[in-house]
């Protein structure tokens, strides 16, 4: 692999910020719904329900914030060759 293939795939992302913000968010409402108390839980099903629209809207608040921070869009996948 040459240097310029994997150019672009490790910068960080809005989609990659998105994942690991809710992902983090998930992992910290858990642990707080089982640590301190279980209404925390709510907080998980929150995450989970905002990810879940925004599969199907392509819209997230978080989404906004992170382009205000000047992150890119994801780097579109070049399809592989066809035989």
């Amino acid at each position: 692999m040459s240097e310029g293939d994997t150019q672009g795939r490790d910068e960080m992302t809005i989609e990659r910020a998105l994942r690991a913000t809710a992902g983090f968010l998930v992992m910290l409402s858990v642990a707080l719904g089982y640590w301190v108390h279980a209404s925390f839980f709510l907080f998980t099903a929150f995450v989970g329900l905002n990810l879940f629209q925004s599969a199907f809207t392509n819209a997230c608040p978080a989404m906004a914030i992170f382009r205000k921070m000047g992150l890119k869009g994801c780097v579109e996948a070049e399809a592989p060759a066809r035989r």
